[in-house]
């Protein structure tokens, strides 16, 4: 897939985020979807080897995301690297879409599974990684996680077994942005303690600025040998939206116009320089 502006994609990301939300008419996460514009910003614009034209290709990596209601920022990455138009992304959440809340497999799209209860990607990427080792396949797994989805049991033995079969082309993602639906994850997890989990389950473990362009592309560049890996991406929620980022009110709500008008004008200072 051909190489494009990661500063630039993020940013059309985050405005494509808030347009989406804005013209369903309802509520929408905004924050979790806001949090991970720049991991999907360098996934899509350097790292996956995808090809939108032939999307079913198979030898593409491949990229889930398990936390599935961050679905806003994974159409828009999707739309702008060219999976599908702008006539498609705009029937989010209208009768009869293949878009909605939440992702549904569609190859064709580029979706590549169906995520909505928390806690089963994990587990569903090992499948596929193993599946593609014991083919001998040089493609990837990529997968997202939330830190509030990692306090599901279902993650941890997908870790287990994820480093039992030395899956080395699988890396797992944790959108780190300390906040879950219902509040901090703090009082059941932080950084520091997820690194320490998941090295303890055998996977190479670090930690990394997940709004800094150039340490996610390193990051993420990364090959290991047999040991799955697992990239703890200290994010912000709401990240671009001052009046979003760490309120949690944004996790799930209806935006007004006038937020909406606010914070696209944020964005347009940004891509002024201002």
């Amino acid at each position: 897939m051909k190489t494009v502006n990661v500063d630039d994609l993020a940013l059309k990301i985050r405005r494509e985020i808030l347009k989406l939300a804005f013209n369903c008419k309802g509520p929408a996460h905004l924050g979790g979807a806001l949090s991970i514009a720049d991991i999907l910003a360098v996934l899509y614009g350097v790292i996956l080897n995808v090809d939108p034209k032939n999307p079913t290709w198979q030898d593409r990596d491949r990229f889930i995301l398990s936390k599935g209601h961050g679905v806003l920022a994974l159409y828009a990455a999707l739309h702008h690297v060219g999976f599908f138009h702008e006539d498609t992304l705009s029937t989010f959440k209208t009768n009869g879409s293949d878009l909605i809340a939440h992702p549904v497999l569609n190859m064709e799209l580029g979706i590549e599974s169906s995520n909505g209860s928390l806690g089963h990607g994990l587990s569903f990427s090992a499948g596929i990684a193993l599946a593609l080792k014991k083919k001998r396949s040089h493609s990837k797994v990529f997968v997202l996680l939330g830190d509030g989805e990692c306090e599901e049991g279902s993650v941890w033995e997908g870790a287990m077994l994820s480093s039992k079969l030395e899956l080395g082309n699988l890396v797992c993602i944790i959108d780190s942005n300390g906040l879950q639906s219902d509040g901090p994850v703090s009082s059941i997890n932080n950084h520091e303690w997820l690194i320490k989990r998941w090295e303890a389950f055998g996977w190479e473990s670090e930690s990394v600025d997940g709004h800094n362009i150039e340490d996610l592309r390193k990051s993420l560049s990364k090959q290991s040998d047999s040991r799955p890996r697992v990239i703890v991406a200290r994010t912000i929620k709401g990240r671009g939206i001052s009046f979003m980022e760490d309120n949690n009110v944004w996790h799930h709500n209806r935006i007004t116009e006038g937020y909406f008008r606010l914070a696209m004008k944020e964005l347009d200072n940004v891509n002024s320089g201002n």
